[in-house]
Order: structure tokens, then sequence, then C-alpha cells
């Protein structure tokens, strides 16, 4: 079976990967560089804390993943816990937290509920005393998702995929031809047996062109790396603060830290790429809040996540032998190596995803983007 892929961040590599190795003539289009789009921009945590079923055995898979591929290439999996936690006066989180915990464990995932004094003994450089209620997973990580979706293409080349980098591709509404554009010169289009469009917030519009409307919107976030205090050394756990919706993790240099959810819908081609200065701010202000002293901003920017009306993804057939990988709500890069992989599954016969699948929705949902955790 001959295949196209549009799109070359995590999904789209994995992809064509999967397909490559079992055997099928696998053409991917990218239209900058691999891993430049929302995987270059991510944030790269790693955990399979979920409380649903489908998306418990989709993180379980993706980890299991991120560590076979550990150590090849550049890619490394950084084994660490994550912690999320609401604070005092934030009674509707920390009742999110404790439904969390309980759904999780019945779901198999390592995680428990841990109060501030176990969690200053086990993080004493972080300060956890406006804690209210907090939960620990065990089975985390994080790494650089553009030495995953490097690493990834590398291996689908070599297991006889052809990527195709700076080429924007364009689906035809009538069969499933892909039409490329290489800095605004046409190339001749290309027909294929299956297309999966897995091009993150630029999915949408690629399935508009070909006559398909899926509810899909791009939003914005934000996130920047700094150091810590000179001579300073800490350890600390991955963290999400619920209530006021920010995270962080290690980094070679110090810490990663994002925010969550800026809810509007973004233009895929045209969007503040640069983090605000208010941004950066207010991170500076939470930092020496939860960590103390610390050193200076190194980078900042933003990036595009891309919502859905339920939240979930859309993965799945779209129209006859057109399929669609996108949507997963900030939570994309993480479950790259399972989703990747259940799109080139489902493009091969099978239905491994069908909690996913795009038709349950009529593609013209009118629906708000939201942030954070919120009881449904």
């Amino acid at each position: 079976m001959k295949i196209g892929i549009v799109g070359g961040g995590g999904v789209g590599v994995t992809a064509a990967y999967d397909l490559a190795r079992a055997g099928e003539q696998v053409v991917l289009y990218e239209k900058d560089e691999i891993g430049s789009g929302s995987t270059g921009r991510a944030a790269g945590l790693l955990y399979d804390a979920y409380a649903a079923p489908e998306d418990a055995r989709v993180g379980d898979r993706a980890l299991e993943r991120f560590r076979e591929f550990s150590g090849e290439g550049e890619f490394e999996f950084n084994e660490t816990p994550y912690v999320w936690f609401a604070r005092e006066g934030d009674d509707e989180r920390a009742g999110v937290v404790r439904e969390q915990v309980d759904r999780m464990r019945e779901q198999g995932r390592d995680v428990a509920l841990a109060d501030p004094a176990d969690l200053r003994e086990r993080f004493p450089t972080v300060d956890w005393r406006d804690v209210s209620v907090a939960a620990v997973a065990e089975n985390a990580g994080w790494t650089d998702p553009g030495s995953y979706a490097d690493l990834l293409a590398d291996e689908a080349r070599a297991a006889g995929a052809t990527l195709r980098t700076g080429v924007a591709a364009s689906v035809d509404a009538e069969a499933l031809e892909v039409e490329g554009d290489d800095s605004g010169t046409r190339e001749a289009s290309e027909s294929f047996d299956a297309v999966l469009v897995a091009a993150g917030p630029h999915t949408a519009r690629v399935l508009a062109r070909a006559g398909v409307p899926v509810p899909l919107k791009p939003y914005r976030v934000q996130a920047l790396t700094a150091g810590f205090a000179e001579g300073r050394r800490v350890d600390l756990p991955m963290l999400y603060d619920a209530t006021a919706g920010y995270y962080l993790r290690p980094h070679p240099e110090g810490l990663l830290v994002g925010d969550g959810t800026e809810e509007v819908e973004s233009d895929p081609d045209d969007w503040a790429r640069d983090a605000d200065r208010a941004f950066r701010e207010v991170t500076r202000e939470r930092l020496g809040h939860r960590l103390g002293e610390f050193g200076a901003v190194r980078e900042s920017w933003a990036g595009l996540c891309v919502a859905t009306p339920d939240r979930d993804p859309l993965l799945g057939e779209v129209r006859d032998g057109l399929y669609v990988a996108a949507g997963w709500q900030g939570h994309g890069f993480m479950r790259a190596p399972a989703t990747g992989e259940a799109a080139a599954e489902a493009i091969r016969g099978g239905n491994p995803l069908p909690e996913f699948d795009p038709s349950r929705f009529d593609g013209d949902e009118a629906f708000e983007i939201r942030e954070g955790m919120t009881r449904e």
C-alpha cells in the first residue's frame, strides 16, 4: 500500500516509521523541518496519569515506547515523578484531584495522594505550604521533544520511508492525491491508497481544502527556561499547579516552565511565536513563590496546541482512505508514540482506539476552548 502523511511532528514520524517497518510505501510531507512545529515547541512532560481507560491505555503504551527508544541517537527518557496539586481554598480542583487518583488507580496507574509533609520530605527544595491536595505519579519523565522527532525520522528513512521537508502539502477534494508546494513552486500531485493528516494546528485547514470539516481549534501556550542561582543544585519533580494553571519540569540548564491555555482560537499561520512579557513576569513570581531564589530566564517562546469539543483527539478515517490524527489538548507529544502507532494500525485495517473516532462529530460544532482541570 502507498501511504501519504501530511505533518512531520511526533505523530507523523512515528506513523511513518511504523508503516514503513510494516512494509508499506510511505511518503511524508513536512512544510518546514522535522519537529519544527508544535512538537519542537512542546514541553516534553511524559506520564501515564490519566483517568479514562482509553487515555490510560494510550499513556501506558506511549511510555513503553519512549523507554524502548531511549538511548538511541540523541533521545533520552529522563525518569522523574510527576506531582499535581490544588492550593488551599480551591475546593473544586481539590475534589478533581481526589477523583482523578481514585479513577487512575482503577486503571492500574501508579499514583497516590500525598500530603505536604510527605512532599517536603521527598522534595525539600519546593515550598509546599499552600498545597491543599496533591498526587504523585511515579511512571513519568521528561525529554527533549525535538530529539524524539529527529530519531523517528531517521528510523523511518532507514525503514524505507521518503520524507520531504520544506514542502507544504494539500489533499485533493475528490481523490487521495497530495500536491506539494516547495517555496512557491508547485510540484506534481502524487496519488496514494491512503493519506494521514497529522499536521497539528494546520490539520483543520488541510482537511477543509479536501472538503472535510473537523472541529479542531488551535490555541496558544507559552513556556520558558530558567537557570538556578549560581552554585545551587536543585533536584525537582515535574509539577502542575492546577490552581494557577502552570507546570514545570527539570531542564539540562535548570528548569522549564509553561502555562496552560490561552482560551482563544489562534490562526495557525499568523500568531505570536515569542512569549509575552507579562507571561515572563508572572512566571518569575511563580518560581520565586514555589522555589525561592533562582537564576536568569534563558529562553522563552510560544507554541500551538489543538482543542476539540470534548477534549479528546480525532483519530481515524474521515473519508474513504483519508485519516486524521490531531486534537490532543496539549498532550499530543507525550502520547505520540502510541497515537502514531494507532494511526498506522487504523490505516492498515485496525481500529485500536474507537473512542477517538472522528465520526462522533459532524465537523461544524461550536465549542469553547477550556483551560486546565475542571469538572465536566
